[in-house]
């Protein structure tokens, strides 16, 4: 149960990280901005381990943080492009 909220907390964070860096406004909530960062977390992660396998037993990548809120960049990238304002 911890590790949902412990998401959701580092989701909300990347998600503004990621939106502080993507220029342009963006229209989203509380909820969304989390959700684009829980997204660009999983993005993140299949990207970073396309590239380097952590070691075996570890408990996170060690470029989590970092390739999460690149991941969030992308979706973020993505969301502004295809899905019409409003």
């Amino acid at each position: 149960m911890l590790h949902i909220i412990w998401y959701i907390i580092v989701g909300f964070v990347v998600g503004l990280v990621a939106r502080a860096v993507m220029p342009g406004a963006q229209s989203m909530g509380l909820i969304m901005t989390t959700v684009l960062g829980i997204v660009g977390g999983v993005v993140g992660g299949f990207i970073g381990r396309l590239f380097s396998k952590p070691e075996p037993g570890s408990a996170f990548h060690p470029a989590g943080f970092i390739m999460s809120v690149i991941g969030a960049i992308i979706v973020l990238f993505l969301w502004t492009r295809f899905v019409p304002a409003g």
